[in-house]
């Protein structure tokens, strides 16, 4: 009969990200994802099927986490949605967030969006990195566009404009923002970008 597992598979994969983020794919090995998480060569390939498993893996658990945050942050009365925006902006000066039961980024690189990052490195090479990293900015995308649905509502925003087309504009800021960010600049300039982003946002043409 086989044994039960002797360890927590979402506490090894948000190891193994906190790992992928500050090394990118390429840059971690096997021995590197056995050390971030304490379970052998062996256990990871049997548990996950090897380094791209557990990196597929890890990627699926991102997303789930992913797909709760923008829609808890964003949703909710159309009063109140310019600045629900504004403070969504203003949270990707810090990236974005580990999974609790791991320690904090140790810099703004390794906080950067996990798909974004496994996107750039190797997503034009594999389709099912592609298309998680996808589904992570679709999910993203879509919470930002009902957002700014609900502020046009309430009269904060322009009634004549995409809320899709600001959404990706949006989306590209944010991302955008991590790159920056992983270069060293200061969060006084990373928040520069998010308010001037937030003031470009159309407002309603009064007579």
């Amino acid at each position: 009969m086989a044994r039960p597992r002797s360890f927590d598979p979402d506490h090894v994969l948000h190891a193994a990200e906190r790992q992928f983020r500050t090394s990118g794919y390429n840059g971690t090995s096997v021995d590197d994802i056995s050390a971030a998480t304490g379970l052998g060569r062996g256990s990871l390939y049997a548990a996950f099927d090897g380094k791209h498993g557990v990196l597929l893996q890890a990627m699926t658990g991102y997303f789930a986490r992913l797909a709760q945050g923008p829609r808890k942050m964003l949703a909710g009365p159309d009063e109140g949605a310019l600045e629900r925006l504004h403070a969504y902006l203003l949270r990707a000066v810090h990236g974005v967030p580990l999974a609790p039961d791991v320690p904090p980024a140790p810099d703004r690189t390794a906080a950067a969006c996990f798909a974004a990052k496994m996107a750039l490195e190797i997503g034009a090479s594999d389709p099912e990195v592609k298309r998680l990293a996808n589904d992570c900015f679709s999910v993203v995308r879509t919470a930002v566009a009902e957002c700014v649905r609900a502020a046009q509502r309430n009269g904060d925003i322009d009634p004549d404009a995409d809320p899709d087309d600001l959404a990706y504009l949006l989306l590209t800021i944010i991302r955008g923002t991590d790159v920056v960010g992983a270069y060293g600049h200061s969060p006084d300039r990373l928040t520069s970008i998010a308010e001037t982003a937030f003031a470009l946002l159309p407002r309603p043409r009064h007579p």
